[in-house]
């Protein structure tokens, strides 16, 4: 099953509000709904969110000439920190000189190679963790890197497919990821779809289980990656870190090229998404913090380069903790 596609001129996707219990697609027409889609995150992951920005712009070119250009500004922008949006968009757009057929061909390929990309680096991942832990390997990951996050493979669960398929991979423990909970609606459905032994943990107990030797590794995806080896992922990546650097484990960011953003000095250069305070405050339909409480609902934070073990892309192993760089 992909996560998103292409069939009969609309983009077709998994809507992942509904997961685990229901699994519904949906079909996209308009820029517009493609805008929602990623705002709701019915459409999310780093290289689903770029491959979906490249569709979206041939969505615009053909049907909305018009008003293409808000359009396609407004699905640039529509996760601000996740730089493969605005990746996928712009590439797509360099073709529009060619017209509107060059721009579709252009966002295929970006939606064909990203299942070739993932599956490279997944396997450059798994031979780098190989040389650094003994198998089985037991692995910590946080929120969503798997296919729901690309077209179908995944990044960071890309990598211990891999080592599942060399029977190198003990158990996985996934992090609940507060407040929309990718890790326990999304990581786990793929997990027990793969067969994979999995143990779900609260946020706050993802430390513990690398200073109880529970997990001799982390291994999460990325939003974005600075030039100078910053990490952007899923708030709660920087703690996950902080415990690896002191437990001696491994820390592994699995992301394609596309993640890499030179144009970002730093991480303290991004602009950290800030969501809706009612995702705080509520678990499903049920209110869990008095009425007027205050929130600040980061949707990222950033790792520094420093806690980074190694950077696994499509191409290269970067290892920032050395002072390699992007």
């Amino acid at each position: 099953m992909r996560t998103i596609d292409w069939r009969d001129g609309r983009i077709v996707a998994v809507d992942q509000t509904g997961l685990p219990h229901d699994v519904r697609m949906l079909e996209i027409g308009t820029t517009a709904e493609l805008v929602d889609a990623i705002k709701r995150l019915a459409i999310r992951g780093a290289p689903a969110l770029g491959v979906a920005g490249a569709l979206g712009v041939a969505l615009a070119v053909r049907d909305e000439p018009e008003d293409r250009d808000r359009d396609i500004k407004a699905l640039r922008a529509a996760r601000p920190t996740a730089v493969n949006l605005a990746w996928g968009v712009d590439r797509a757009l360099a073709r529009l000189g060619d017209g509107p057929d060059a721009v579709l061909a252009e966002a295929l390929e970006i939606l064909e190679a990203d299942v070739r990309d993932n599956r490279a680096l997944a396997r450059r991942g798994a031979d780098w963790l190989l040389e650094h832990a003994a198998g089985p390997i037991d692995v910590q990951t946080h929120c969503n890197a798997g296919g729901l996050a690309c077209v179908e493979w995944g990044t960071a669960l890309g990598v211990l497919r891999v080592l599942r398929e060399r029977g190198a991979l003990g158990h996985v423990y996934v992090d609940e990821t507060r407040p929309l909970l990718q890790g326990a609606r999304l990581t786990t459905w793929e997990l027990a779809r793969l067969g994979i032994a999995h143990t779900l943990v609260v946020d706050a107990a993802g430390p513990s289980i690398l200073a109880r030797g529970l997990a001799g590794a982390v291994v999460v995806g990325a939003d974005r990656v600075a030039a100078n080896g910053d990490v952007i992922n899923k708030v709660g990546t920087y703690p996950l870190a902080l415990a690896a650097a002191r437990a001696g484990a491994p820390f592994l960011v699995a992301a394609p090229e596309s993640t890499i953003d030179p144009a970002s000095p730093a991480g303290d250069a991004v602009e950290i998404e800030v969501r809706d305070p009612d995702e705080l405050v509520h678990i499903g339909q049920t209110v869990v913090a008095p009425p007027g409480t205050a929130t600040l609902n980061l949707a990222f934070d950033v790792t520094p380069a420093d806690l980074v073990t190694a950077i696994v892309t499509e191409r290269r192993l970067i290892r920032p903790a050395r002072g390699e760089r992007p």
